[in-house]
């Protein structure tokens, strides 16, 4: 599923080698991180958030087809991002 995202990511991008996701794993839920490169993150929302949205769509017929756990698409932005890679890389 990650490199699904991934896949679909990078050809929305004009930085594409800028892309990461980041994967966390729960008992009935996949939360999928995703950080893009500055300037990219409007290309990958879409107007009125309509890009993501199809994104997510994607990520449950996908999930529902194998029986997977619930996927969750969550863009973060750069600020926010950098704090939680920080976060993560010191414990």
């Amino acid at each position: 599923m990650k490199e699904f995202i991934e896949y679909i990511v990078k050809h929305l991008v004009d930085k594409p080698e800028e892309v990461f996701i980041s994967e966390i794993v729960g008992e009935k839920i996949v939360v999928y991180e995703l950080k893009v490169g500055h300037g990219d993150i409007g290309n990958v929302i879409g107007k009125r958030g309509r890009i993501v949205r199809s994104i997510q769509t994607l990520l449950n017929a996908v999930s529902a087809k194998n029986r997977n756990k619930k996927p969750l698409l969550e863009v973060l932005k750069k600020e926010r991002a950098n704090l939680r890679w920080k976060n993560a890389n010191q414990k």
